[in-house]
């Protein structure tokens, strides 16, 4: 949705690696937000992000109007996302990820790519485009890129760009308590971690938690027992900075290759 950062450029990077052509879309999507100041407050650096993707060597750029990708007011849509679209974040933006799914699938009917470059930071995304691909039969690879962040660990984010310096420091406390589960996953009891990463959260009076979880990869249900060595897993989390909302994960894995592994093609 522009406001693009390093975290936007890994992806055209990526895909120019496995691709003969790289396309970039930008689009601030109305139909996504479900609280009207945000879409408004959404930052737009247009002739910014035009520079960055020319210099990193994009080859196209897709540029659409709301008129032009929503000519009409009547528009129905609805794709069945098996409960993927009510938790976590579809609980607290209510039709968010039906925005997400409507627009993305007219952005590939019109482009028809190969494949699909989506970052892991925005992992309930990726599932639900996953079962979107699946519902309407597309023939789409759809590939994970890994999250980027700055030196001190803050994943990268177009809505950082709203925070202070102190708001930023704030912020920091997501990164931290992530690694936090990371360390202690498969070494103590589930509940006892999450709970003490909320506990880290917590801390900071600054930051308002909304929600911390550990949960299966494909399902995004939240591990109620003992980790499976076997499986591979995934801690969200989602809070308040400064009035911003932030979202990041991190996956976990007793086999730490696996991480790196997790297979979301459609």
């Amino acid at each position: 949705m522009g406001a693009l950062h390093e975290g936007h450029l890994s992806l055209i990077e990526f895909a120019k690696v496995h691709s003969d052509i790289t396309i970039c879309s930008i689009f601030v999507n109305p139909t996504q937000f479900n609280d009207p100041e945000d879409l408004k407050k959404y930052p737009r650096p247009i002739e910014q992000d035009k520079a960055l993707l020319e210099e990193i060597g994009c080859d196209l750029l897709f540029l659409p109007t709301v008129e032009e990708m929503y000519p009409s007011e009547d528009e129905n849509w609805h794709i069945d996302l098996q409960g993927l679209d009510e938790m976590w974040e579809g609980k607290h933006r209510p039709g968010h990820f039906q925005g997400v799914t409507q627009i993305v699938y007219k952005l590939f009917s019109l482009v028809q790519p190969d494949s699909a470059c989506f970052g892991q930071k925005d992992f309930q995304q990726i599932m639900v485009i996953r079962r979107m691909l699946d519902v309407k039969k597309l023939p789409i690879e759809l590939l994970i890129c890994p999250t980027v962040r700055n030196a001190k660990g803050l994943a990268l984010s177009s809505r950082n760009q709203r925070l202070s310096v102190r708001g930023k420091q704030d912020a920091l406390v997501l990164s931290t308590a992530l690694r936090y589960i990371q360390q202690y996953f498969f070494l103590q009891p589930t509940a006892r971690i999450v709970s003490e990463a909320i506990a880290i959260v917590s801390e900071n009076t600054n930051v308002t938690l909304e929600y911390l979880a550990i949960c299966d990869t494909d399902t995004l249900q939240p591990l109620q027992n003992d980790p499976s060595p076997e499986a591979t897993y995934v801690a969200l989390v989602a809070a308040w900075v400064e009035n911003v909302r932030l979202i990041d994960n991190v996956l976990l894995s007793f086999d730490k290759e696996a991480v790196h592994q997790i297979d979301i093609k459609a």
